[in-house]
């Protein structure tokens, strides 16, 4: 059995009894990420929980050679996307995908994932659809985009509107 799955068995049941979904594991060199996830958002209180809990069961279990560093957080507002099911949940989003080389096309597409399934997805580039299978990613993630950009100047200087509204001084003393 791989480490991932292996993690995922033991992980798995922690995170569900905190009533929070296990979005994704990764283990890179030394370190070992759990990312967690919420319809409503992640409570820090929630991820010391599960951090604690994870770290008693992994150092219980030791199903990971050598050393390594827990991370549990959420995973982000610009999320990776692995799995078939992290594509359909962000179907309508902006998303940024990396190709593995000698795929055809340009490397990198940027644009709105329009479609998924089992075997891949696709990405409106502009006027122009793009087709990508998954086992052609080398990497994917979401994109945040903020709201609009405020306009040149920033807000009025709200010293200068209170003085335009207050009597004259003047027509007062006569």
């Amino acid at each position: 059995m791989a480490i991932i799955d292996r993690v995922h068995e033991l992980v798995a049941p922690i995170v569900e009894a905190e009533s929070v979904e296990l979005y994704d594991i990764e283990h890179n060199g030394g370190i070992l990420r759990i990312f967690v996830d919420h319809a409503d958002g992640i409570d820090i209180d929630v991820i010391k929980r599960i951090s604690r809990s994870v770290s008693h069961i992994l150092d219980e279990t030791d199903p990971i050679p050598g050393r390594y560093t827990l991370e549990v957080s959420s995973p982000g507002l610009e999320r990776p996307l692995r799995t078939p099911d992290h594509y359909r949940r962000v179907i309508g989003s902006a998303v940024k995908v990396k190709t593995r080389p000698n795929v055809e096309g340009d490397r990198r597409v940027e644009g709105e994932l329009t479609a998924v399934d089992d075997d891949g997805f696709d990405v409106a580039v502009g006027d122009e659809v793009r087709r990508v299978a998954y086992s052609d990613v080398a990497k994917a993630r979401t994109v945040f985009e903020w709201g609009p950009t405020p306009k040149p100047g920033g807000p009025k200087n709200p010293q200068k509107s209170n003085e335009s509204q207050l009597p004259d001084k003047k027509a007062q003393t006569s």
